[in-house]
């Protein structure tokens, strides 16, 4: 029914098994958070060439400015635009299902042993990897998208203003309203999609969500109630997965009394050594209190809203989309992007102890991935350097 939606047929019209094993590949090599929209960006537009720059920037700026883990909307609104809405609900799963599965065998590993000490011995290096990812992709952004001095300004007036940690909308705000000022050309307009198909699927999950959760209310409230935090806690992240960390923290530790503080941290930091968005940590904390089935409950969950809003603001989006006026807002959207990556990169760096090893292997991380060599050569670097030191 949904599959006749009118999508842009790419250079190279993948299939359905294509688009999954890619997006899952991805998911399993994308590390860094935001820094994974440099590596899904090298995949899909630079060496398969299914999506063109212009069309994978406008979502990428739809994705910053809408609530939710901007890596899996952005991987549902590649899908949407390749295959349709099957695409989308394709390249959603394909993308999140690799750490999913790594998030709950750590899970597992953490409930039976308390600790995550084995694990920060392994995975330690990654961190030093993840600085290196990170400052890549703002390098990768700043080089596609800069075109003037005013972008720059743009971008640096950004990443002052998230450096306050004012608030991200206000922050993508002032950005689209310098965008919409300083922009000297504007972009090519994107590829539409059929609009009424796509709101209309979106009506239907907003159907299938209230109904699964009066269903849930009535079977199970502990279940029900897991359930409403995670979409709570989706629904108003703004600038992505890290967005929601206070979120969660004040549903989780504050609020409910689930956790306490030390295994809250160390359900964050797993979820930064794990591939995708930081926000699987919400895996961690569904298996920890209610087991297996809290797990899958708390993953669903605390995704289903980033997905619901894609699909009914795209049809908008798309609209808008010939308007010059509104390109320059992009445009703005983007170079504050590449503002947040250096503030991210920074804020990694402190956290970091920096030794002679630690800076020549940063060094040269970001040097190879300038080069365009694969990152799971970096990421499996990183591991050898854990048991190195």
């Amino acid at each position: 029914m949904f599959s006749s939606l009118y999508y842009m047929k790419p250079k190279e019209d993948p299939s359905y098994i294509e688009l999954f094993l890619s997006f899952f590949w991805i998911g399993l090599t994308g590390f860094g958070g935001l820094a994974m929209t440099a590596h899904i960006r090298k995949h899909i537009v630079d060496k398969r060439k299914w999506l063109d720059a212009n069309t994978f920037d406008s979502g990428l700026a739809l994705c910053q400015v809408i609530p939710g883990a901007i890596v899996m909307q952005l991987a549902a609104y590649i899908g949407l635009k390749l295959k349709g809405i099957r695409g989308a609900v394709v390249t959603f799963i394909g993308f999140g299902l690799p750490a999913f599965l790594i998030m709950f065998i750590l899970s597992v590993l953490y409930k039976q042993s308390q600790n995550i000490s084995g694990v920060e011995m392994v995975l330690s290096g990654l961190r030093v990897v993840i600085v290196a990812i990170v400052a890549n992709a703002a390098y990768v952004f700043g080089v596609k998208n800069f075109k003037n001095v005013n972008d720059w300004v743009i971008a640096v007036i950004a990443a002052g203003l998230f450096l306050t940690k004012l608030h991200p909308f206000l922050v993508l705000l002032i950005a689209s309203l310098l965008g919409l000022l300083l922009t000297r050309k504007e972009s090519p307009a994107t590829a539409k999609l059929s609009s009424a198909r796509t709101f209309r699927f979106f009506l239907i999950l907003i159907l299938v969500v209230a109904v699964c959760s009066t269903i849930l209310f009535f079977v199970n409230k502990e279940y029900f109630t897991l359930a409403t935090i995670m979409l709570r806690i989706d629904l108003f992240s703004f600038g992505g997965g890290l967005a929601a960390m206070p979120i969660m923290y004040h549903e989780l530790v504050d609020l409910f009394g689930w956790f306490d503080q030390k295994t809250f941290m160390d359900g964050v930091i797993l979820g930064q050594v794990t591939p995708g968005s930081i926000i699987i940590s919400a895996t961690f904390f569904g298996y920890m209190h209610f087991g297996t089935i809290g797990s899958i409950l708390a993953t669903v969950c605390v995704f289903t809203p980033s997905f619901l809003i894609l699909m009914g603001i795209i049809p908008f989006f798309d609209k808008l989309g010939s308007y010059p006026q509104f390109q320059k807002v992009i445009n703005g959207i983007l170079c504050s992007f590449v503002g947040l990556l250096t503030i991210v990169t920074y804020r990694f760096t402190v956290d970091i102890h920096w030794n002679l090893v630690n800076v020549l292997f940063t060094l040269a991380a970001f040097a190879l991935l300038v080069r365009k060599v694969d990152v799971i050569w970096i990421i499996l670097g990183g591991i050898l350097l854990s048991f190195v030191m």
